[in-house]
């Protein structure tokens, strides 16, 4: 009985507590898993919004050799990624796989980035959710309304789902996400019977596409269309076998998003030539997908892409903000935030205080953003495309660098449980990757300026990759600031539903 009087007694430890501090099992299957993961690639923004600014700021037509290229890289990573992921189920995911293999205070700092990360990715689809559902209004109904209108209604919508069963969740998303894959592959047949002057060339997977100094930021462009794949092992503990679905549904999604973005890119430059890909991107922007569309498969086609363009991102937003909620409740279960986040809606299962954390971000940032967009003088167009660019290119840095970081913990992990004899070639793998990530983690933040469309003189260019900077500085001093003073917390970073099992095992024992 003393270990347990001895939990109670430490602030920050919760103690079992039943269902309230678990994720309720057995709610997704491989199919509501995998609908939810690739939800958050939103195929049909990366093809009408990524794939354009690719071509027409870098240059570099040979786009769709780059998904074949990054798509092999996250192979690589996910080769023991997944298979870490048959020893550790926690909502937390790269946070928990990084304490595993790092240590508790790497843990507590892999925590912070990701929650900054992902919140940063979820919020700033606001801006073009909001931009985009203005301009339908204004061309189907002559009504004006300003952006951030339908921007805060969607981050209302998405928080009341935040609440629902994961399950109900899964449904949406993959009835949105089933429609926008379907659309695209429309288009890319129709691009495929009707090419331009040059016909069905493959000079786009030619290698000397990618010659020049604008490779490694195109790589940058390029990852943001993957991420999504990595949260599998968020949702472990809401599955009835994670050892063999979170495995099965990362190379999945890893495999189809890289095959899907590699053919739908390389449709763009049949359908407009490859030589004329880059200056018809720097042209139509954003329009290319629909300006090629019109003419092919008609006008009401494209008025239903322009739709789907829209709810394409309302799926990303809420499988984002599912992620961010998940991760609140697992750091507020382990002590790294407040344990109310810790606990989950008696009528759900969900993480609902860490649904209304997200949902409390998402409309701050929309309302400074909205206030920016009324001043007088200016482009009023400007908050809203900073909002999208510059939260979207923090989370992406996030991403990327705690991806190198779970690669290096995979090694250690092994390592440190004398199988790195069974496991050399997994940890051959994570190797290759983080070493992989880690470049592209440095392009990312060398040319944050083009990224974000600023001058190189710009403060933006170490603000912005400053605020991953500093999630991670302050998560290390909570680790380091935890393991002084509250060592057995400290012990139970990543561990997740597992330390209150035991602790519920170890209580009934005495």
């Amino acid at each position: 009985m003393a270990t347990e009087s001895s939990s109670k007694s430490r602030p920050g430890i919760s103690t079992f507590k039943g269902q309230d501090r678990a994720l309720r099992a057995g709610r997704l299957g491989t199919g509501g898993l995998l609908l939810s993961v690739l939800a958050a690639t939103a195929p049909l923004m990366v093809v009408a919004g990524v794939m354009p600014t690719t071509f027409a700021v870098m240059g570099i037509v040979g786009q769709p050799l780059l998904y074949v290229v990054l798509g092999v890289v996250l192979v690589l990573f996910s080769v023991g990624y997944a298979e870490m992921s048959r020893h550790v189920h926690n909502a937390g995911a790269f946070y928990a796989y990084i304490s595993r293999g790092l240590g508790g205070t790497a843990g507590a700092a892999a925590a912070l980035v990701a929650l900054v990360a992902y919140n940063a990715l979820q919020v700033g689809i606001y801006g073009i959710f909001g931009f985009e559902v203005s301009g339908l209004f204004a061309t189907y109904t002559d009504l004006s309304v300003a952006w951030w209108i339908p921007a805060l209604v969607a981050a209302l919508v998405v928080g009341a789902l935040g609440w629902l069963k994961i399950d109900v969740n899964a449904r949406v998303l993959g009835v949105l996400l089933i429609i926008e894959v379907a659309l695209v592959v429309v288009f890319d047949l129709a691009a495929v019977a009707d090419p331009a002057a040059q016909g069905l060339s493959l000079h786009a997977f030619n290698p000397d596409t990618l010659s020049g100094a604008g490779v490694g930021t195109a790589l940058c462009f390029c990852i943001a269309a993957f991420l999504g794949f990595e949260q599998a092992p968020v949702y472990a503990e809401e599955t009835s076998r994670p050892h063999i679905l979170v495995p099965r549904v990362m190379f999945l999604a890893v495999g189809g998003v890289a095959v899907f973005f590699a053919l739908s890119s390389w449709a763009l430059t049949v359908a407009t030539g490859p030589s004329a890909v880059v200056a018809e991107s720097q042209k139509q922007s954003a329009g290319l997908l629909f300006g090629l569309t019109e003419p092919r498969l008609g006008g009401t086609f494209t008025d239903v892409l322009h739709v789907l363009f829209v709810t394409g991102m309302f799926a990303a937003m809420l499988s984002f903000h599912n992620v961010v909620a998940r991760y609140a409740f697992a750091m507020g279960r382990e002590g790294l935030l407040p344990a109310a986040f810790g606990r989950t809606n008696s009528a759900s299962g969900a993480p609902g205080t860490g649904s209304l954390l997200q949902t409390a971000v998402s409309v701050l940032v929309v309302a400074v953003f909205a206030i920016a967009d009324d001043k007088p003088t200016g482009d009023p167009t400007v908050p809203v495309l900073h909002l999208f660019t510059w939260f979207g290119n923090i989370g992406s840095l996030g991403v990327i660098v705690l991806m190198a970081a779970a690669s290096a913990s995979v090694i250690v992990f092994f390592v440190r449980r004398g199988a790195a004899g069974a496991q050399a070639w997994r940890l051959a793998t994570s190797a290759l990757a983080g070493i992989a990530l880690l470049v592209i983690a440095v392009y990312t933040v060398k040319d944050f300026d083009v990224l974000v469309g600023a001058g190189p003189e710009s403060s933006l260019t170490w603000v912005l990759p400053g605020i991953i900077g500093l999630a991670l500085l302050v998560g290390l001093a909570q680790g380091l600031l935890m393991r002084a003073r509250r060592p057995e917390a400290h012990a139970r970073i990543g561990l997740g539903n597992e330390a209150f099992q035991l602790e519920k095992a170890a209580g009934e024992a005495s």
